[in-house]
């Protein structure tokens, strides 16, 4: 817990950072080499990386995202060039804040049947709630909507948590009893939920990915290829956000207290400073391809630079002195995101971004206002390295006698 000091910000400390990676960490902020790749520490130098538009995605199992059998277009992920800008544009109406802001009867609708169900039962894991919330969320945008069983999620996490390491320079064994069983969780997910949804949508399209995707002509592997890149690169990462800003709201009574009874912007900048100290994905990679200059120093064509974004947004020269405490309202640089680099940035960034904000605002202020909300078990942290992100699993929280804040 941040250990509470008399001056400056009023929630400064020793960092409190409840994800903080050392070991992937290098010496000092500069570029560093770590094995074949170069890391990037420094807010400057990883900005700089990630705006570059040639450099390729080399993270999420970039290297095997082209192998799909009977895949034509690679997923948004992997884009570059026109082909993505042409993607981005096309796909950033469901993102926009005036299309987030349509979802807001929908996600308020799911935040309160996940609040009744936690009512109704007295203990449930936050976790658990929170997956629930971000993939019907994002199956709604995406057009998930359709599917032959219900617990999707479940079917989500089965492929997600297979145990490989999405790092370019990882060396993932093979193992038949993994693969198939991935591919058993990939086939499900196809049979049950992207299909039934590629069904409904030829016959009568709607206003959502999938039915874009079909206008495009792709073909149901591209669908679904494009489906699982959602899922890992959105709900997984939405669900862990919401848990861990639960986490450290519920142990800070000042912290809560100004996040629940705050306006919108005043809670979206809580949010926005507690993903700062602890993004879900950590560790992003690009590979360059052309000679480029960073820091004042030229890396060659086809460098794969990591970049570190829980050190980047920690950078004392960015983000001052007290880089590693929780202050929601401090003082950045023209031009410097309050959540720093934890939506990335460049060609990449997540389009998701104010959806994800604003999800979670909407579950997380509904659950908080209510003084006899408990922690009955904390959570354990563990990490997904196929995304590079963190897990918080086991948060089990208890709602007793209705007292609301």
């Amino acid at each position: 817990m941040i250990e509470q000091t008399t001056g400056g910000c009023p929630f400064a400390g020793k960092t409190e950072s409840l994800t903080r990676r050392a070991d992937l960490l290098t010496p000092g902020l500069d570029i560093t080499a770590r094995g074949t790749l170069m890391q990037a520490q420094n807010y400057d130098d990883s900005r700089t990386i990630l705006k570059d538009t040639a450099a390729d995605q080399a993270g999420f199992l970039a290297g095997h995202a082209g192998n799909a059998q009977g895949a034509v277009h690679p997923p948004v992920l992997y884009m570059k060039g026109d082909e993505h800008t042409e993607m981005r544009r096309a796909t950033a109406k469901y993102f926009t804040p005036t299309a987030v802001n349509s979802y807001g009867p929908m996600i308020a609708k799911l935040a309160d049947d996940m609040l009744a169900e936690l009512l109704r039962k007295g203990e449930m894991n936050l976790d658990d709630l929170s997956l629930r919330l971000a993939v019907q969320v994002a199956s709604n945008v995406v057009g998930l909507t359709d599917s032959r069983l219900p617990g999707m999620e479940k079917r989500i996490e089965a492929f997600v948590s297979t145990g490989l390491d999405g790092a370019p320079d990882a060396r993932n064994r093979v193992s038949p009893v993994r693969d198939l069983s991935m591919g058993g969780a990939v086939g499900l997910f196809f049979l049950l939920d992207v299909k039934p949804a590629i069904e409904v949508r030829k016959k009568a399209p709607k206003d959502d990915l999938i039915s874009y995707l079909l206008e495009r002509k792709y073909s149901d592997q591209d669908i679904l290829t494009e489906c699982i890149t959602y899922a890992t690169a959105g709900m997984i990462t939405t669900r862990e956000f919401i848990t861990l800003a639960a986490y450290q709201m519920l142990q800070r009574p000042q912290l809560r207290a100004n996040y629940v009874h705050g306006t919108e912007k005043e809670r979206h900048a809580i949010l926005h400073e507690l993903l700062r100290l602890d993004p879900v994905v950590t560790m992003l990679y690009r590979k360059t391809a052309a000679d480029t200059e960073i820091g004042g120093q030229t890396y060659p064509a086809g460098t794969t630079f990591a970049v570190n974004i829980q050190a980047a947004n920690a950078d004392p020269d960015i983000m001052g002195a007290d880089a590693e405490a929780i202050c929601p309202h401090r003082q950045l640089p023209r031009g410097v995101q309050p959540q720093g680099l934890a939506f990335g940035d460049g060609p990449h960034r997540c389009p998701g971004a104010f959806l994800a904000i604003k999800e979670s605002d909407m579950l997380l202020r509904r659950l908080l206002l209510w003084n006899d909300l408990q922690i009955v078990k904390h959570p354990s942290v563990g990490y997904n390295e196929i995304v590079k992100g963190y897990e918080l699993r086991g948060l089990r929280l208890r709602l007793g006698q209705g007292v609301k804040a």
